[in-house]
This record gives structure tokens, sequence and C-alpha cells, in this order.
């Protein structure tokens, strides 16, 4: 991985793409059967993806006879990536006084909800350091500016405990082998890459933790699983770094590690193998932990070309299964991922990596399985010069508009946090207007046996909707419709009004007149049946 300065791509890295295939490089930013047997590894009872997003409580939707209508996805996730590395989205800069981070943090949440998302994938490990109160790594630079310096309080509760209030999922991104910014660093007393300096590599002006240790797995596994189990978060999130991007032609020195570990696997097969572990690992960790919280991880956007490979897509690109060993397709086929949301940052029509036919093939690739798919959107890349397609305010709606032919694509995650204020050639006023005109609720984890039980003592009176707080409870959904015939009411979003997060006295603004209905939603997004208002 490399940076440009403070021009950073999605997830912190340059790529080039298809140098030879177009002439010039081009950097931008960032079965049935193994399915089982994934999810029986990883310890948890995964359905089919069909049955989890089936809101079988729904029992005023008739679902057998409703017309939905793919314009009002009543599923969907929406989400933003905010990046602290290098402060690029959070905080601003290093050193600030805790109230003004807070202060910046509301903003980027406020603007989130003002576009209608409903989660943040928030950076808390950029490289072997905590944006929380951690025994185990070092404060983050860009907190104080000094690593393993204590910035006075612990950010986390009140980052995931803010994003809660409104209604927002948080989740935890990791960056899983980066073991500092620069090798040249001078590492905090007590740095694990301190500790065992044999558990690194310096690799073109990076230290990275060797992906072919156990000893690094081990610690991975255990960090994620430190902040699982304290913090309230609902899902962990690993970003496309796992050994390092092309860069300079340099071999990555694992010589050692190899001869020790290889067991007779090629060199490549080996790499696989190891991300392969950490993967399982994590995910059977993090399931152990918490069964409600979800891991899943953000590709490159091309698993393998297919010149390289019959199952590859028709692109010319950078392969991540050839040359940072990253295998999508097998986390999919293992079950070891609850999503996978590939990096898809380039325009329709791009010769060498098409967003239309990659869309295509990671909808292929999930299909049939209990992976669900979410796109990483390039938000950032909105008025770029260096490629006419990003110019235009319409391409970025246009893949949106793509998705609804792949039922498989369940929700859109934009690069990033910063460009949620600046609004790119005013694009996210289009993505409201066309795609998020109505809130969503998340993609169902799980789908319970026994559904959350209905509102209760459901009134409005003087314009406001109030309801019985339920147990277990995370939002409550408020439906509105024109007459008392409820018979389709919560089909899809065309009469959702609102998400209303969880409290112990919930109630809503009803400014529009009507017949309203309240659902519960619980943690694993499962729905109850629909309670009109008396």
């Amino acid at each position: 991985m490399t940076e440009r300065g403070q021009v950073i791509r999605p997830l912190i890295a340059t790529t080039v793409i298809a140098a030879v295939a177009v002439g010039a490089a081009y950097t931008f930013g960032p079965g049935a059967q193994a399915e089982k047997v994934g999810a029986e590894k990883a310890g948890r009872t995964v359905a089919p993806k069909a049955q989890r997003q089936q809101v079988r409580a729904e029992t005023l939707t008739a679902a057998d006879t409703c017309a939905v209508n793919e314009k009002y996805p009543k599923r969907q996730l929406r989400g933003v990536w905010v990046a602290t590395v290098h402060n690029l989205d959070w905080p601003s800069k290093p050193g600030l006084p805790p109230e003004r981070q807070k202060a910046e943090y509301v903003k980027i949440l406020d603007n989130a909800v003002k576009r209608r998302l409903n989660a943040v994938f928030f950076q808390v490990r950029p490289a072997s350091d905590a944006i929380y109160r951690s025994s185990l790594e070092p404060w983050s630079q860009w907190l104080t500016g000094t690593a393993g310096q204590d910035p006075g309080w612990d950010p986390l509760p009140f980052l995931v405990d803010e994003a809660h209030k409104r209604g927002l999922q948080f989740h935890a991104w990791f960056n899983p082998y980066r073991a500092a910014d620069s090798a040249s660093s001078r590492l905090p007393a007590g740095h694990p890459a301190r500790l065992h300096p044999d558990w690194t590599v310096k690799h073109e002006g990076k230290l990275y933790y060797n992906p072919g240790l156990p000893q690094v797995r081990g610690w991975v596994t255990k960090v994620v699983t430190d902040v699982v189990k304290r913090y309230d978060v609902d899902g962990v999130h690993f970003d496309d770094y796992f050994y390092p991007y092309p860069g300079q032609g340099t071999r990555f020195a694992d010589q050692a590690a190899y001869k020790k570990y290889g067991k007779g696997l090629t060199l490549a097969d080996w790499r696989r193998h190891n991300v392969n572990q950490l993967v399982a690992e994590v995910s059977q960790a993090v399931h152990s932990a918490k069964p409600h919280t979800v891991f899943g991880i953000s590709p490159f956007g091309i698993w393998r070309n297919k010149t390289e490979d019959p199952a590859g897509s028709a692109t010319k690109g950078m392969s991540a299964y050839d040359s940072i060993y990253a295998d999508a397709r097998a986390w999919i086929k293992a079950g070891s991922v609850d999503y996978v949301m590939p990096q898809l940052y380039w325009p329709r029509g791009f010769a060498a990596a098409d967003y239309s036919v990659l869309a295509r093939w990671w909808a292929d690739a999930v299909k049939g399985t209990a992976v669900d798919l979410y796109i990483g959107q390039a938000l950032y890349r909105v008025g770029a010069a260096d490629t006419p397609a990003w110019t235009k305010a319409g391409e970025l709606p246009a893949h949106l508009t793509l998705n609804r032919k792949h039922p498989e694509i369940s929700g859109d995650v934009y690069f990033s946090a910063a460009q949620l204020v600046k609004n790119p050639l005013g694009v996210l006023d289009r993505i409201v207007k066309s795609h998020y005109a109505r809130p969503a609720l998340p993609p169902v984890l799980r789908a319970s046996a026994t559904p959350p039980v209905a509102p209760r003592v459901v009134k409005a009176s003087g314009g406001t909707l109030t309801w019985q707080a339920q147990p277990g409870a995370q939002a409550y959904g408020i439906y509105r419709v024109a007459d008392k015939d409820a018979s389709c009411a919560t089909a899809d979003a065309r009469n959702l009004v609102a998400v209303v997060p969880a409290s112990g006295a919930p109630s809503y603004a009803a400014g529009a007149s009507g017949t309203y209905y309240v659902t519960t939603v619980d943690r694993l997004g499962n729905e109850s049946p629909a309670t009109r208002a008396g």
C-alpha cells in the first residue's frame, strides 16, 4: 500500500491497474455444502440468505401476494467509511481537545443521517494502534500526534453510542497486518512489534506483520476479540490490505516462515492459506464472543481476470488472488465472512475494470450462499478530471440503478466521510432523491425462530405516536398508509417513514395524516408484526 500525500485512496492504498493492458498506469483510490461446513466450523448456524432476508413476522404484508417495488427496498445497507489514518476523516488533525473531536464526529453522523444512511465503518486500528483504550496496543498517533500518548479519554464508547442514538450501525474497522505506518517510526514502549521484532517484515518503507506466522494470526484475533467483548459494536470489518500491494517489485521477505510452515505448498498457495486461516480464526472468535456481531471484508474489486482463471471476471486489472493473496471466493465458499464489500472504484465502461461487469461477477459469486454483498463505492472519485465518467454527476447514481438488476446486491458503502460534507457535483442529492427517498432497515443477519414482540399500546395523540418499549428492541419501524387497509403496508419501503432507535420511552412525531403502524426490530434485524396506532 502507498499513500499520495493527503490524497489517500479508499482504505489507504494506491493501486496500479492494467498498466500493460491500457498502456499507462491507472491509479485510483482505494457451494451450499461448503457454506454449511464453513458455518459449522465457525460455531454458528447460518440460514440461506433468502431465508434470512424473509421478514417472516410481518403478518400484515401478505407477502405471497404483495407486489414489491424495487425502487423502495425495505432492506438495504447504506454506509460510509470513516478513516482515521492520516486524519483523513476524523479527527481533522491530531491534538484536538476531546470536545472538538466529539463535535467533528457528531457532524459526520448528522450528515450520514441527512443522507439516509444507516451504518458507519469506523477505523479503530489503522496500524497496530488503537483509537480506543487498549491494554494490547498503543494509542494511535492520529489522536494526539504522538504514538502511545493518552488522549485523556476513550473515544470508542462515545463513537458507538452516538451512532446508535441516530439509528446507525457501528462497524469497527481493523487493518490486520500493518504494524507501523513507516518502518523508520520509533515505536512506543510496549508496542507488540517492538516486543516481537521477529513478527515483522520491513518492506518498501513500511513495517508489516508477517501473515505466515501463527503468532501473528493469534495476535490479530486477540486484538479484534478484545474490542468485540468490551464495546457494543455491531460488526468487525477488514479492509483490502493483506500481503502488501505491488509497489517497486521488492520481494516480501517471508522466506524463513515459508521454509518452516510451507508444508509442500507453493509460495502463493501458502500465502493465500495464511490469509484464509486468519479470516476463519477471526470469524470464529467474533461470533463466539457475540453471536449478533457480523464480520466482513472489503476486498480489492477484482478477484481474478478471466485470462488467469475461467471463473474470473472479464477484466484486465490487478488480481487480488495473485498479487496480495486475498481469495475472497474462498471466504464466500467457506462461509467465513458474513458479507463481502468489494471496492468497485471504476466507472461503467472503463476498459480494464468495468463497473457493470464486476457488479455482475460479484453478484454471481455470492448467489445461493449465506454471504451478503455490499458494494464499496468511490464517492471520493466523483468530480475527478482524470476520467471523463467521473466528471458526470450521474455516474455514481447510475451504479445504484444498475445494482437493482442484481438482487444479490444488498447495499452500498461510500468512501469516505469527508465527502458527505463536500457532496461533489451534488451527487448525494441525486442519490437521495432517486435511491434513498425512504429510509431502509439493514439486511437481516440471521432469521429468528421467534420474531420480536410487536409494539404494544401504540397511540396517536396530538400528532405524536407513542408505544411501550419492547425487550430486545434495537429500533422500531414506522409505516404510514393513506387508509386502514394495511395488507401490504410493510412489504417494501414505500410506506416506511422512519426507523426510530430504541429507547425507554419511544415516540415519533407523526406530521402527516394517515394510518400509522409500528414494528419492533431486534439486534439481528428481524421485524415483528405491525401494530396499528389507536
